[in-house]
Order: C-alpha cells, then sequence, then structure tokens
C-alpha cells in the first residue's frame, strides 16, 4: 500500500530569509575589510621598516642616538614639570606688583616715639643715571658682576660660589643675581624653602624677558633695605651721611654697597667697625672685578666714609615688617585712601627690650646645650594690643619672622581648644575619664612617660598633660571638626587639618596665633582683638582709621563657664603641672600650657595673668630635633623672664573665673621647683619706672576727665579772671574742665 506523501514545511515568508541573508553579507563584509585593512597596515608598516633601515646606526654612533632620544624624552617631560612649577610664581605678577610698595610709612610706639620707617615713595627715586658711576660699580662688583651677561640666572656666577664656599667650609658667597634678588624684594617674602627658591629663579627670567637691564638695577637699588629703617641707597645715603646720593663718593659708596648682604649686621650706625670692614671688602672687590684699580680705591681704604651720629635705637624690625603688612591689608580693604601715614602702633619699646634680651639670653646660655638655634615671643596685652614681637635670634642675618609666618607644630599647648570644646559640651574640670591605652583607626598615641594613670579627672589630665584623654574626648565624645572649629573661633587663622591626630597638636600654627587664642582667657571668654596699629593719621593730622572706632567689638567664643573651667584648669599647669618654671614671682597667678612636638622639633609655652598673655616657641629652622626640649624647660623660664619684667610697678588685673586671683604672697610654683632641685630661672630684668602705680592711675584719670571735659570757647584774659565778651558766662571754662585743672594742680 502506497503512502501519501506528507506536505513540506514551509517558511512562514520569504522576508526573514532575504534578511538573514543581508545580514551575512554584511558580516562577511566587515571581516574581510577589517583582515585587508589590518594586512593593508601590516604592508605600510612593513615599508616604514624597510625605509628607516637604511639610517640605523651602529657601534659608537648608536650611543649619541640613544642619549639624545631620551635626552628628548625627558626634556619634555621636564619641560612639563618646569611649566606646572612656574604657573605659581607668574601668579604673583598679575597684580599691580610696581606700586605694591608705594608707601611711606613712620611708625610710633604706644607713646608716640618714632620707631621706624617703611615703604618707599617711587617718584622720589633718584634716575639711574644720576647716580655715582663708581657707585654702581661697587654694587655690580659686590652683588653681581656678571649682571649684563646673564638673563636672570648666573649659572658660572653660581657655579664660583659654590666653589669658593667649598673652599671655605661654609658660606661665603652668594649665587643669586640682583634680578632674583629684586624678584625676591618684590614679590617673595624670606622664608628659605625650595619652593620659594624655584618661584624666585622663575620670577627672575620674568623680570629680564619685561624689563631692561637698567631698570631691573633701578628698582633694586630704590627697593632693598638699608638699614636703619631706611629702604633705597638714596634713603640710606641721607640716613647715614647726610647728604644726597648723588653727592658720596668712593668710600661711603662701598659703604653702602656693602649694606646690601647684611643691612642690620653691618650698618654704620649700630656697628661702624663691622660696616668699615665691609665696605673694604667691596674695594676689594672692585679691584678684582677689573672695575677699578687698586690705585684708584686706595684713598678710600685710607680714609674710610664716616658717618652721621645717631643714637644707637633698636628698631622692632620684625614688629615693623608684621605692621607694615597691616597697613597694606587696611588700605587693600579700602579702609586707608592714602599711602603717606603716619602710624601710632601698640609696640611697647621697653617690654620689646626685655623680651629680646630675655630670647638672646636664653639661646646664648642654653642654646648649645639645647641645640636650639632660634626662638619667637609675642606678648600681648589684654584687650589685644601687641606689645612685644621677636621674629628671630638676629633680623640682620635672616628677615623672616617666625613670630607671623613661621608654621610650627604646637604639640601639647593645642590641648587648649580641644579641653575648651569638652568644657562646652558639658565637661568640668572635675569630669573623669579613662587614661588608657587607645587606638582610633589604626592610630594608638602614648602618653610621654610611656605609662597610665587610669581614672583621672580632666583638671589632672591636663596639668600632666597626658595624650590619651585628649584623643578618648574627640574620639568618643567631640569629634575632630568640633575641635577645629573652636581652634579658629579662638584666633587661629592658618587651615588646620581635621584628621584623627588633630587633639595633639600635629596641625601646624604660629606663635602669633597661639598667642591671639589664648588671649582670649584673661579676656573672658571674648575675642582678643589682636591688633598691632592703634591709630593711621595723615600727615596733616587727620585720623584716616582708629582700632577702636573702626573695628567690630569683641563678640563672645567661650561661654563663661567654660571660660571659667578652662581656666580654673590653666592657673594650676604652673603650679602642680608640667610649667613649674613658668610661675612668676610675687605669687602673681599665672596660667597657660606646655607644647612639645614630636621628636623634641618644637618647644613651646603659652602662658597669660590678668595682664598680659605671651606665648614663646623655640625650635631650628631645618626642623632638626633638639636635645630633650620641652615646653617646661627654656621656654617657660622665658616667659617667667619676660613676664615678670612686665608686672613690676603696674596695676594687676585679676583672671576671670578665678576666686582670689591676686597675688597673696605665697608663691607655690618656686617652693615645688625648688624641693624638686630645678636649674633656676633666667636673671631677672629690672623696669625703670619713674612713677608708681597709683601715680599713673590717676593720671590716667585726669585724661579721661579732660577728654570728656567740654571745649573752652574764645575768651578775653582781664586782671579780674577770664570773662567772655560783654561779660557772658558761657565762654567761661565748663565744670569738668575747672575739675580736672584743679586736679592737675594737685
Amino acid at each position: 500500500m502506497q503512502e501519501e506523501p506528507q506536505d513540506e514545511p514551509r517558511p512562514s515568508g520569504g522576508r526573514p530569509r532575504r534578511r538573514r541573508h543581508i545580514l551575512l553579507r554584511i558580516d562577511s563584509w566587515i571581516d574581510s575589510t577589517v583582515w585587508n585593512l589590518g594586512f593593508k597596515l601590516g604592508e605600510i608598516w612593513e615599508e616604514i621598516t624597510i625605509f628607516f633601515r637604511r639610517f640605523r646606526v651602529r657601534g659608537w654612533k648608536r650611543l649619541g642616538f640613544e642619549l639624545a632620544g631620551e635626552a628628548m624624552t625627558l626634556g619634555t617631560a621636564g619641560s612639563v614639570v618646569v611649566l606646572a612649577l612656574a604657573l605659581p610664581a607668574f601668579e604673583e605678577t598679575k597684580e599691580d606688583w610696581r606700586n605694591r610698595g608705594d608707601f611711606a610709612v613712620t611708625f610710633l610706639d604706644r607713646y608716640g616715639n618714632t620707631i621706624g620707617h617703611r615703604g618707599i615713595i617711587h617718584e622720589d627715586s633718584v634716575p639711574i643715571d644720576e647716580l655715582p658711576d663708581h657707585l654702581i660699580k661697587a654694587v655690580l662688583a659686590t652683588e653681581d658682576r656678571r649682571f649684563f651677561d646673564h638673563f636672570g640666572i648666573d649659572f658660572l656666577g653660581l657655579a664660583r660660589a659654590m666653589s669658593e664656599n667649598a673652599k671655605a667650609g661654609g658660606v661665603v658667597q652668594g649665587g643669586s643675581t640682583i634680578t632674583q634678588q629684586l624678584a625676591k624684594n618684590l614679590f617673595l617674602t624670606n622664608e628659605r624653602s625650595i619652593e620659594r627658591k624655584i618661584k624666585e629663579a622663575f620670577l627672575a627670567l620674568w623680570l629680564e624677558a619685561n624689563l631692561s637691564k637698567k631698570e631691573i638695577l633701578s628698582l633694586y637699588l630704590d627697593r632693598a633695605y638699608m638699614g636703619g629703617g631706611t629702604f633705597g641707597a638714596a634713603a640710606a645715603s641721607q640716613f647715614y651721611f647726610g647728604k644726597n646720593i648723588t653727592e658720596v663718593n668712593l668710600a661711603e659708596s662701598a659703604m653702602l654697597a656693602g649694606l646690601f648682604k647684611a643691612p642690620a649686621k653691618y650698618a654704620p650706625h649700630v656697628n661702624l667697625p663691622a660696616a668699615r670692614s665691609r665696605a673694604n671688602e667691596v674695594l676689594s672687590n672692585l679691584v678684582q672685578g677689573g672695575l677699578m684699580t687698586e690705585g684708584q680705591v686706595i684713598a678710600a681704604r685710607r680714609s674710610p666714609a664716616t658717618v652721621v651720629d645717631r643714637a644707637d635705637v633698636n628698631a622692632p624690625d620684625y614688629f615693623l615688617d608684621w605692621a607694615f603688612d597691616e597697613v597694606q591689608r587696611l588700605a587693600a580693604a579700602g579702609k586707608l585712601k592714602e599711602h603717606s601715614v603716619i602710624v601710632r602702633s601698640t609696640i611697647d619699646t621697653g617690654l620689646q627690650q626685655a623680651a629680646e634680651t630675655a630670647m638672646e639670653s636664653s639661646l646664648r646660655e642654653y642654646g648649645e646645650s639645647y641645640k636650639a638655634k632660634q626662638g619667637a615671643l609675642v606678648m600681648i596685652e589684654n584687650g589685644g594690643a601687641v606689645r612685644a614681637m621677636v621674629g628671630g635670634r638676629d633680623y640682620g642675618a635672616s628677615q623672616f619672622n617666625r613670630a607671623a609666618k613661621a608654621l610650627r607644630q604646637p604639640g601639647s599647648s593645642f590641648k587648649l581648644y580641644t579641653y575648651s570644646a569638652a568644657m562646652e559640651h558639658g565637661f568640668t574640670p572635675e569630669s573623669v575619664i579613662s587614661d588608657a591605652p587607645i587606638t582610633w583607626r589604626g592610630w594608638s598615641p602614648q602618653n610621654y612617660a610611656r605609662s597610665y594613670k587610669g581614672k583621672v579627672t580632666l583638671l589632672s589630665a591636663m596639668a600632666q598633660s597626658l595624650n590619651t584623654v585628649p584623643v578618648r574626648l574627640a574620639k568618643d565624645h567631640l569629634g575632630t571638626d568640633v575641635i577645629v572649629q573652636t581652634a579658629k573661633a579662638m584666633g587661629i587663622e592658618t587651615p588646620l587639618r581635621s584628621d584623627k591626630t588633630v587633639p595633639l597638636g600635629t596641625s601646624e600654627v604660629t606663635v602669633l596665633d597661639q598667642a591671639t587664642a589664648y588671649a582670649v582667657m584673661p579676656a573672658g571668654g571674648m575675642q582678643s582683638r589682636r591688633h598691632g596699629i592703634e591709630q593711621v593719621l595723615s600727615y596733616g593730622g587727620e585720623v584716616l582709621y582708629d582700632f577702636n572706632r573702626d573695628e567690630p567689638p569683641a563678640r563672645r567664643v567661650l561661654s563663661e563657664k567654660a571660660m571659667s573651667s578652662m581656666n580654673r584648669i590653666l592657673t594650676q599647669i604652673p603650679v602642680i603641672g608640667t610649667a613649674r618654671r613658668a610661675a612668676l614671682d610675687g605669687g602673681i597667678v599665672t596660667g597657660g600650657k606646655t607644647g612639645t612636638s614630636q621628636s623634641y622639633r618644637d618647644a613651646w609655652f603659652i602662658g597669660f595673668t590678668g595682664n598680659y598673655t605671651t606665648a614663646v616657641w623655640f625650635g631650628n629652622d631645618d626642623f632638626t630635633s633638639m636635645d630633650n626640649m620641652t615646653g617646661g624647660s627654656l621656654p617657660a623660664m622665658t616667659f617667667k623672664t619676660v613676664m615678670d619684667y612686665a608686672h613690676q610697678g603696674i596695676e594687676l588685673r585679676p583672671i576671670p573665673g578665678i576666686e582670689n586671683p591676686l597675688p597673696t604672697g605665697d608663691h607655690k610654683g618656686k617652693e615645688v621647683a625648688k624641693k624638686e632641685g630645678e636649674a633656676p630661672g633666667l636673671p631677672a630684668l629690672v623696669r625703670p619706672r619713674s612713677l608708681s602705680a597709683e601715680s599713673t592711675r590717676i593720671l590716667k584719670q585726669i585724661a579721661a576727665k579732660l577728654k570728656a571735659a567740654s571745649p573752652l570757647l574764645p575768651a578775653k584774659v582781664a586782671d579780674a579772671g577770664i570773662v567772655g565778651p560783654a561779660g557772658d558766662d558761657a565762654s567761661r571754662p565748663s565744670l569738668a574742665a575747672t575739675t580736672a585743672s584743679t586736679e592737675l594742680k594737685r
């Protein structure tokens, strides 16, 4: 039986089969195209390779080509790096750099005595073509013999200086050109750092590209600091010799040229023998450089320059530099319309001299044994006035202000802000917390003595400077952001990190900021309102700026309860804590805190009374470690020396929040120090006073009454007394003025 054929399956339609066919063709085309492209590129590459084989070198020539290729690669990478480094330097040139120093400022101390000058008026400078030829030659022979041959950086001169320094075993010649020195004077600070030197080099190239050699030399002679508060050779000639710069002779020119290296060290009104010795070196440079013969300079050697006899006034140069920056800040803020002004500053020359003497005495007597070479100090009176500022050991050797610009780790002195934040969050000096091992995100801080006390009060923890307690406060209760905010509110202006190590003072601050923040405590928790300028006046007598008039009033940064609690803690540290050497004579109540950074790189003591706050720092510019110096040793001793001097014969003010804060004659800190056999402090300075504290108080009261008195109207003088026109009683002195006059007669 034959089966019937079954129907074959039919596609649903012809369109899907046609689509698959098109896709297969596209896939085939892509495959063939890619293969053909790869094959073609391979052929091209082979042709290129065959072509360049004819240029292949072998043997010793190949080494040269390889080195050239590497040099091109490294040169390209180096160019990128150079451009990245140059950008920050060229940012400095965007502003009106020619008029940056267009200020003429005369500074007065708090009593109205002239203490120095800063700034320069460009219009009064002498054109370079009118300067004596021997002055130009003396400057070039000493500062930059190849000035007209280099393009801002003298590599030959740098190599020569390095060779001479190596032979002498020390720095006897500098490698900086005049252009580099001008770049530093115009745009940069005197800070010794690689970043500054890189900026200096790029700015020197920029100056050479934008100014002529004559303009560069003229600016250099006008801008350089010449000692005695003078800027520019013309001002120095008037100050030292009493004559116009165009009239100086060769001996005087040599003395002026010798001032550029170290103006404070070689200033003739301070050290005439040193200035003459330096001038003799300049004359030798003229001969060695081929600019003059020995016969031409022999007369200047035999008859050295003499200077105008001036009183030996030791200007507070570090303070003046900082105050000059404050003047420029006021001008930038629109608070000053004139650039030729008189500034009544806050500096007290007596306290300034005492601070400088104490710092130098400390370093001279103990610096070698502690391996400490630098120090800085700031004293602020209650109310915010900066009374003393020491920015370093020798302004002539280094003008970098370590008090206002150096960023150093504060160590345990930073704990003020951690504990203050804790007091604001409900803690008290009697609050108990555990001093035990602690680990925070892999970090395990330890106490200085590598031991732990167990349960302790916050007062005891702060007095003994325990490290685990502030870290535990930050970790478990506060957080680092709160601590940083507290520090900024109290007066720390430098940027602070907010990492886990902040409670122990690892974020850098300045001495000036530390003094500002600690001054909040004797101010009762209010802003300390740090300032160095009381008034700015025009030469016509107009008051352009007055601190009390133009600045906002102090605002509260710590509550009264927190302030009182902190003062109770801080005043115990010189008695039972780490700062016993800071306790003042006569039982004057003192508060403060020591600080020591890692590896003994920084040692601090910041303390206060009801009258003054003083911050003291010791360390080294290159951040090398000192020999076990802590904040409770030399910094505390220097603090005591200065503050003992400052509190002689003045009316003592109480520290807010302290019971019985005035002296009782008991000096527990000194007794404890004697029991422990501690070394005595530095020799006390004697502060000469012409008036007693009571007399000073009465005179202040009289002055206040005179200010409040009504002004006198025009009057005629008659035998019977003072009568006005037609006997008008309105012309007679007011009752307040009469009373004040009577008290004056007493």
